[in-house]
């Protein structure tokens, strides 16, 4: 399944209330006309697009002149346009993209394959990792550090407080089954007021004392979440089986966009200035976001502190994987569908790739070296499979669908067999096979855990599984923090 980027935006900003140079963060799209809200997108797109080709241009970067898509060889000949658009598709109806370096999407898994994947266990010095005090010292260390440089950006060290405070009136809800509550981190801004980042939570816990009516503290699963309506169905789901929920409004943290970055927490630390090569992108600043939320969520008295997971659906299932990598307090992760510079292998030609990640369309989720990746996937130090190695030994609960090709489910499964080894050396267990699982099989006997459902990209059909995946986890042993 294809998911235009241009269509997500035009969604989000047209729900993000608190969202530089077109001050994206301050727009309220809800008093917009719909040609109002037009034409804010396109403004949106071309501040991105900007922002996108300066970057290029810091590295002296640029895309080849590519022939007209009608007439590139490198098509697919089986390829035709949709009726009553510009799309081209299969006979599946699936779409198919023609990157800015000329890369067609694949969806064929006889030309998916002839890559080459980093091992985990393996030095930079080509020592094999051989212990656990070694993948703690030498080699985890090594792969955050590719990480951190290269792809999501250095989070700062300087980053500024953040007060959080009760907003609103509670309420009861889901009839009567949970009370909500909304809490809002004031970011101190004093040293760039231009910009106003904030940390929104929404949180709903059984009502009760807990959820058995019990003194026992309550596990709690965080949502990466935008400015959408609530999914209510799936936090009914949590609450019935005695979890407490927060979401996160992530679009508060920092704008889902190029045209935002001079704004936001990443503007905010910039003051207003273009971004250092290694600096942070989208994902890493909500990763950021997450963990002051966090930081918050550890103080309330009615929540284990040793049972809080963090949960995301397609690009925020991508900032569920970073901020687990990059905050061991997270306790269980769970990412559902989340493609190319999530769990998905990236060196492996299908559905979403580098190239897709580092066009203008997405660029801003990583550091401004990522684009160097762009039709040079060999050369990118790290694959999926480290992203998941850096979580390790928590519980990982990876997710894909049957008819959401563009996120690529198999590569997901991949990603988790090139994962378990390093389960394996921390005297936990991978995903206990090297066979891709039947739609709706769960692979939930150890650690790290894979499913993919039959459907599309959704994570609702996930969630019961995920729910028997950590009441098995949280049964079995406190969840071993990496300190």
């Amino acid at each position: 399944m294809k998911i235009s980027f241009y269509s997500v935006l035009v969604i989000s900003i047209s729900l993000v209330l608190s969202i530089g140079s077109v001050n994206a963060q301050r727009a309220d799209i809800q008093k917009m006309t719909p040609e109002e809200r037009k034409a804010y997108g396109e403004k949106l797109r071309a501040a991105s697009q900007a922002d996108w080709q300066k970057t290029m241009q810091s590295f002296k970067l640029s895309e080849p002149v590519l022939p007209s898509l009608a007439d590139d060889p490198k098509r697919p000949q089986h390829l035709k346009i949709k009726e009553g658009s510009t799309s081209w598709v299969d006979d599946a109806n699936s779409t198919y993209t023609r990157s800015g370096w000329g890369n067609w999407s694949n969806y064929d898994e006889s030309k998916a394959e002839g890559y080459k994947l980093p091992d985990p266990l393996v030095l930079k010095t080509g020592k094999p990792v051989t212990s656990a005090n070694m993948w703690w010292k030498q080699r985890r260390p090594e792969i955050l550090n590719d990480y951190t440089t290269e792809i999501y950006g250095k989070i700062p060290a300087n980053t500024p407080n953040v007060t959080f405070a009760h907003a609103g009136v509670d309420s009861v809800v889901l009839a009567g089954k949970a009370n909500r509550s909304t809490i809002i981190g004031q970011v101190d801004n004093s040293r760039y007021p231009t910009a106003t980042p904030s940390i929104p939570v929404t949180l709903y816990k059984p009502v009760g004392a807990s959820a058995t009516g019990k003194s026992e503290k309550m596990p709690l699963m965080v949502i990466v979440w935008g400015n959408f309506p609530a999914p209510m169905a799936t936090i009914e789901k949590l609450i019935t089986a005695g979890w407490a929920v927060a979401t996160v409004n992530t679009g508060a943290i920092q704008l889902d966009s190029g045209a935002g970055l001079h704004e936001g927490i990443i503007g905010l630390m910039s003051k207003g200035a273009d971004r250092k090569p290694d600096d942070w992108g989208v994902l890493a600043a909500w990763s950021w976001g997450l963990s002051r939320a966090l930081d918050y969520l550890e103080t309330d008295k009615s929540i284990d502190a040793s049972r809080i997971g963090i949960q995301g659906h397609s690009r925020w299932g991508k900032a569920a994987l970073l901020a687990g990598a990059l905050d061991p307090r997270w306790d269980i992760v769970f990412a559902s569908c989340s493609g190319s510079m999530g769990a998905s292998l990236e060196k492996r030609n299908f559905g979403e790739t580098i190239d897709n990640v580092a066009s203008a369309g997405e660029y801003h989720w990583m550091a401004p070296n990522f684009v160097k990746y762009g039709g040079n996937w060999e050369a990118m130090p790290v694959d999926a499979h480290e992203l998941i190695a850096l979580i390790a030994p928590r519980p990982v609960f990876i997710t894909g669908g049957t008819r959401d090709t563009w996120a690529d489910p198999k590569g997901e499964f991949l990603a988790c067999v090139a994962a378990s080894p390093v389960y394996t050396l921390l005297g936990k267990k991978g995903v206990g096979t090297r066979e891709m699982p039947a739609p709706d099989v769960a692979l939930i006997d150890g650690e790290l855990a894979f499913r993919n459902h039959e459907g599309g990209h959704v994570d609702s059909l996930d969630w019961p599984v995920f729910l028997e995946f950590a009441q098995r986890q949280f049964k079995n042993s406190s969840v071993q923090k990496n300190k």
